[in-house]
């Protein structure tokens, strides 16, 4: 089954090929603050550089960041005697984890032709089984029906949460059912699958993988290069991208300016989605005292800028419909859209996302569809760089 969105984004523009930032800045000669910065607001949009980022907050103002580090998910495999690239990725309820399998030697395409129960051989003796597509079908009858009726849109998204029951029924009904998870209709992206190591995981995955990348990077990097300054909960299978650029300098600037920080943690699925794809559930924490941080500022006539689409979505999820934050944690399932637009956050600090992706809706709902456009086509006139070692936008 496909795990399209219902809404689709309304901003269009030229994949950026030949726009992606291939390399970390600190390799191009350029501070890890030394990324360009646009500035995009009703009023206009303006170019400087993230360093300078100060000039555009007040204090009062707060910082909602995402503590989440990166964990190596991306591991070499063989698939009946071909190489296949292996990503890891969230820890469900019932112990397995999601996996992707991309192409060899450096992940530019998703595999599609996984079979339930088919085992991929993994470093130093691992084996990787897929047990079922994810996100799955349910087996009853009623939701075929559904389904039937009502399209895929119905069921998504889905809850992260499964139990030893609905693995193996999952199992069983993925034999059954033609079920196409691939937002394309033909095969299945993502994975449900078990993990069988000859050490603890996160030893395994330490001593074997390197961090999750993709075919437009020129070379492999060290998981320092795949960190923020906040990381500080190991969880996100790729780095939560919007809070690269900040530094040690320009934070303790910023504090001095009496710009508020406050910590959210949500641990990062995959990135790769195709064209129109729902983001996956992911884990997420809010603390009483971010909630108390926010609401206080919000009260006082302070703006709330999330840094990145992960803590857009953290905070958003820990929202009343009157905007108040309470204290939460678990999966978040939440898709920032129309439907169901921000009631929190006022500006967003993020990168630059591909044509068609679920994040220009949260985009969109933060800085209204027109400017959103405007953005873009000023990125790709002004040749901004692209992808997680890229250049930022702050939206207000």
């Amino acid at each position: 089954m496909s795990t399209l969105l219902a809404t689709q984004p309304s901003t269009h523009f030229a994949s950026p090929e030949g726009h992606t930032a291939t390399e970390p800045p600190e390799l191009r000669g350029l501070r890890r603050d030394g990324v360009r910065l646009m500035v995009a607001t009703p009023a206009g949009i303006r170019h400087t550089v993230f360093y300078r980022l100060g000039d555009q907050l007040s204090a009062g103002d707060v910082l909602v960041v995402n503590t989440s580090a990166t964990v190596p998910g991306q591991l070499d495999g063989n698939r009946d005697g071909s190489a296949v690239v292996v990503h890891i990725a969230n820890r469900l309820g019932d112990g397995t984890r999601v996996v992707e399998l991309r192409t060899a030697p450096d992940a530019s395409a998703p595999v599609l032709d996984g079979r339930v129960g088919e085992q991929i051989d993994l470093p130093a003796g691992g084996v990787l089984e897929l047990i079922a597509p994810y996100p799955e079908l349910r087996a009853s009858g009623i939701a075929r029906r559904r389904m039937e009726e009502e399209g895929a849109e119905a069921f998504f998204p889905l809850r992260a949460t499964t139990t030893a029951a609905d693995s193996a029924r999952d199992a069983r009904a993925a034999q059954q059912i033609a079920s196409h998870s691939s937002p394309n209709g033909v095969g299945n992206r993502l994975w449900r699958g078990r993990l069988t190591m000859p050490q603890s995981l996160s030893n395994y995955l330490r001593e074997h993988a390197r961090p999750i990348s993709y075919g437009y990077l020129n070379g492999s990097f060290p998981i320092s290069a795949y960190q923020t300054i906040f990381a500080l909960c190991p969880g996100s299978a790729e780095m939560p991208s919007a809070g690269r650029p900040f530094s040690a300098e320009l934070v303790a600037r910023l504090v001095a300016r009496g710009v508020i920080f406050a910590p959210i943690t949500l641990h990062t699925g995959l990135s790769s989605q195709d064209a129109g794809e729902a983001p996956q559930p992911e884990w997420f924490e809010v603390s009483e005292t971010t909630a108390h941080l926010v609401n206080s500022s919000r009260a006082r006539g302070g703006r709330v800028i999330a840094v990145g689409t992960t803590a857009t979505r953290a905070i958003e999820s820990a929202a009343r419909p009157d905007g108040v934050v309470t204290a939460a944690s678990g999966w978040t399932d939440l898709v920032i859209s129309p439907e169901r637009p921000v009631r929190v956050v006022d500006g967003l600090i993020t990168g630059w996302h591909n044509p068609d992706a679920s994040h220009l809706l949260l985009v969109e709902s933060v800085a209204g569809a027109e400017l959103t456009q405007h953005a873009y086509d000023a990125a790709v006139a002004e040749h901004y760089l692209w992808h997680e070692f890229g250049d930022s936008c702050l939206f207000f």
